[in-house]
C-alpha cells in the first residue's frame, strides 16, 4: 500500500530537473558519469550525487567494466510506485534541452565506438543497440529459415506477414482472419505461395475438422477476442495430437485505454494465467514468460508461451509427428 510519506519521498526524488535529464538519458543508453557530465555539462560531482540517489531508489542499475561503471534504467525491478511516476513524467515529456542532450548523447556514443571495436563497446547490451542490418525483422528471416513445419493455422492472421514468413518452411499454411480487409491483402501478399490458403473466420469458432493443423500461431490474438479460453480451445482441438501452439500475448497491463485504440477487449494476461489457460485446454506447456519490455511509453511486456498437444499414446505419437514433418 502507498503511504503518504513514500509518495512524497518519490515527488522529491523527481523534483530535481537534474536528475529527470539523467534519467532520460539512461533510459535511452547505458553510460558512465565522465560521459554524462559531458552530455549534460553538470559537475562530475553533482552528476555523482545525483546518480547515488537514484541508485538507492531503485531506479538505476550499474556495472563493473574494467576501470568503468555504467550506469541504465533499472528496467526490470524498479519499485512499482517510482514506475508509475516516472511513466507519467516520460509520457508527458517534449523539452529541448532533453532534445540537445539526446543529440550531444549520440555524438559521444559514436566517439566510444570508433575508440575501439563496435562488439566490445556493446558486449552484454547488445540487443540495446543498432548495428547496420542487424534488426529483429532480419533475425526473424535468419531463425525462420531453421524451421522445417508441418500444416500451420495463423489465427488472427491479419495482412499475412507472418504467413509469409512460415510459407516457404511449412506443409501448408491456412491464414484465418474475421477481417474481409485484412484476407484480401493476406491473399495479395501470399500470391506467390500455392500452399497458402487464406479463410474469413472466428478464431472462438473455428471451421475446421478436429485434428487439422500440426502447428497453431496466436500471435497478438487474445487480448482481441471476447473469450480466451475459448479461443484456445478451439486452437487445442483442430490441433493434431503432438502438434504445438505458439503463443504472443501482451503481458498484464494498467492501460487499457492506450490499448483499446488497437481494439483490445483485455488488458493481457500475466504469464501464470496463460500458462494455466493452456493446460485446461490439454496442452502441455514447454515455455512462458515475459519475454521482451518495450522501451517507449508506457512499456508494455510481451509474453510469449509454447505448448504441444498431449498424445493419448504418449511420446510415440509426438516422435511420430517429429518424423512426418523432417520428411516433408
Amino acid at each position: 500500500m502507498t503511504t503518504v510519506a513514500s509518495t512524497v519521498a518519490s515527488l522529491q526524488l523527481f523534483g530535481e530537473p537534474s536528475r529527470v535529464r539523467l534519467l532520460a538519458l539512461l533510459a535511452r543508453e547505458e553510460l558512465t558519469v565522465a560521459e554524462l557530465t559531458e552530455v549534460t555539462s553538470l559537475g562530475q560531482s553533482r552528476v555523482s550525487t545525483h546518480l547515488g540517489k537514484l541508485r538507492e531508489a531503485g531506479m538505476l542499475r550499474d556495472r563493473r567494466d574494467g576501470n568503468s561503471t555504467y550506469y541504465s534504467l533499472n528496467d526490470d525491478s524498479m519499485p512499482a510506485e517510482a514506475r508509475k511516476l516516472w511513466m507519467a513524467i516520460q509520457e508527458g515529456m517534449d523539452d529541448s534541452i532533453l532534445g540537445a542532450d539526446r543529440d550531444r548523447c549520440q555524438r559521444i556514443l559514436r566517439t566510444r565506438t570508433k575508440g575501439g571495436a563496435w562488439p566490445d563497446a556493446v558486449a552484454g547490451e547488445m540487443e540495446r543497440h543498432y548495428s547496420p542490418g542487424r534488426t529483429w525483422e532480419s533475425l526473424a528471416h535468419g531463425v525462420v529459415g531453421l524451421l522445417r513445419l508441418g500444416d500451420v493455422l495463423d489465427v488472427g492472421c491479419g495482412d499475412g506477414a507472418v504467413a509469409q514468413l512460415v510459407a516457404p518452411r511449412a506443409s501448408t499454411v491456412t491464414c484465418l482472419d474475421q477481417s474481409e480487409k485484412m484476407i484480401a491483402a493476406a491473399k495479395q501478399r501470399l500470391a506467390r505461395s500455392p500452399n497458402a490458403t487464406c479463410v474469413v473466420g472466428d478464431a472462438e469458432k473455428l471451421p475446421f475438422g478436429a485434428e487439422s493443423f500440426d502447428h497453431v500461431l496466436l500471435f497478438n490474438v487474445l487480448t482481441c477476442v471476447s473469450s480466451a479460453p475459448r479461443t484456445l480451445r478451439e486452437a487445442s482441438r483442430v490441433l493434431r495430437a503432438g502438434g504445438e501452439v505458439s503463443v504472443i500475448v501482451l503481458g498484464n497491463h494498467e492501460h487499457a485505454a492506450a490499448a483499446a485504440e488497437y481494439g483490445h477487449q483485455h488488458k493481457g494476461f500475466a504469464p501464470g494465467a496463460l500458462r494455466r489457460m493452456l493446460e485446461a485446454v490439454d496442452l502441455s506447456v514447454s515455455a512462458c514468460a515475459v519475454t521482451s519490455r518495450e522501451r517507449r511509453v508506457p512499456h508494455f511486456t510481451v509474453v510469449t508461451a509454447s505448448a504441444r498437444k498431449r498424445h493419448p499414446a504418449g511420446e510415440r505419437g509426438q516422435t511420430n509427428l517429429r518424423e512426418k514433418t523432417r520428411k516433408e
